[in-house]
């Protein structure tokens, strides 16, 4: 592996880190489009659906880690929300870890694309007055939390996603959860979510080591880094840039599938 693509991929992985930790994501909505195409487009290398999917996984629990290390003080972080939703998430990431070796490369791409289509929609849903909510006293379904969260993590687990892209518009629209709680809590619950993709991904032989040990390096850098930034941002921004992002992570894999 020569220099060119070793600067690549860290560079990849600081923008994905910085973004995720400011938004409360994982970064495998940034990192799955930017590994599988950008690596390609300069002429440095190329990796399959299969090793990006392997690749963002193993970033994701990094970068996850980074990012609840910053907001572990302030209240933002919801223990029973986090309980919930972590343990249902783990155990559907790791069964979609693990089948998705099954999966021929145009399947794993159709579900991240399908994901990233419901999230654009979650995430225009017209929301009011969740951020006047005072923390201490948030309420939420904690069945269709729990429900919630396995299924994204199923979906999640397939591309090696932690699954935080959809999680932040379902907390945020269906569980109607304050934005700040949200990207706090869904960092921690990522973290658990992407202890069974990266299970999963091992178990089965998709990750390629030393592009993940260089998105790793990326991640601690950059993520403490975004989150620190997120909380200075307004809500609205954040909920719009999140938006947006997703937006063209959507259409450009809907593009490249069709």
């Amino acid at each position: 592996m020569d220099s060119s693509i070793i600067i690549t991929i860290f560079l990849i992985g600081f923008v994905g880190s910085f973004i995720s930790g400011m938004l409360g994501i994982g970064g495998a909505i940034i990192n799955f489009p930017m590994l599988l195409y950008i690596p390609a487009l300069l002429g440095v290398g190329h990796f399959t659906a299969h090793e990006v999917s392997g690749i963002t996984a193993i970033q994701v629990f990094f970068s996850t880690i980074g990012g609840v290390w910053v907001y572990r003080k302030g209240g933002f972080l919801n223990k029973t929300l986090i309980a919930y939703m972590g343990i249902s998430i783990l155990i559907g990431s790791f069964i979609g870890g693990f089948g998705s070796t099954h999966m021929p490369e145009t399947g794993i791409n159709i579900v991240y694309g399908v994901l990233a289509l419901l999230a654009v929609i979650m995430m225009f849903v017209p929301r009011k007055g969740i951020d006047d909510i005072p923390l201490e006293q948030v309420k939420f379904n904690k069945f269709l939390a729990a429900l919630f969260a396995f299924l994204v993590g199923i979906g999640a687990g397939i591309v090696g996603a932690g699954g935080a892209f959809l999680l932040v518009p379902i907390m945020l629209t269906a569980l109607k959860i304050p934005t700040r709680m949200t990207i706090a809590s869904s960092l921690a619950i990522t973290l658990i979510s992407s202890i069974g993709a990266v299970s999963g991904k091992l178990s089965t032989g998709q990750v390629s080591l030393l592009p993940s040990l260089i998105m790793v390096a990326a991640s601690l850098i950059a993520s403490p880094l975004g989150a620190n930034a997120g909380k200075r941002v307004n809500t609205k921004v954040l909920q719009m840039i999140m938006g947006l992002l997703i937006l063209a992570t959507a259409v450009k894999t809907w593009m490249e599938i069709l």
